[in-house]
């Protein structure tokens, strides 16, 4: 924990992002690190976590981390959690709550909220579309054998 509040240290007097670091541990050993770079990236999906879990997964070359724990200097917000969810962590560790990140001015309140409203009720307009279209990529994936299931 002690290197991801370093990292967020970092990355919030550098500049190059948000106070928010991110490592990813096997083993005891720290195997990726990451900070936040969404300003100096002009990349809304580059949190700390998603740039550890991005180095951890090409380091390791594999799309799942089951035995790998992520220790971060804040609760994830909900892309970062969807993150740790998808490359399946084992564990999480994290320093400051999102409720802190609200206080100081960060989405994550905002969002978790917004990720429980159904599609159409959502601040940003959903609309659905062309679901007859859409269902033969699911078909055919459904009927592959060679598919990889992640």
């Amino acid at each position: 924990m002690r290197e991801a509040i370093r990292l967020a240290e970092d990355s919030s007097r550098s500049g190059r992002g948000g106070p928010f670091g991110c490592v990813v541990v096997r083993s005891g050993r720290i195997i990726a690190r990451g900070e936040n770079r969404v300003t100096s990236a002009n990349d809304p999906t580059a949190h700390a976590e998603i740039v550890a879990i991005r180095r951890a997964c090409a380091r390791l070359g594999a799309f799942k981390l089951p035995d790998c724990d992520i220790y971060t200097s804040c609760e994830p917000c909900p892309m970062c959690l969807g993150a740790i969810y998808w490359a399946r962590l084992r564990r999480v560790y994290y320093a400051n709550s999102r409720a802190e990140a609200t206080r100081i001015g960060f989405d994550d309140g905002f969002i978790y909220g917004e990720v429980s409203r159904i599609p159409e009720l959502r601040t940003i307009p959903h609309f659905r579309l062309m679901t007859e279209d859409a269902h033969v990529a699911f078909k055919e994936w459904a009927a592959s054998l060679d598919k990889i299931r992640y």
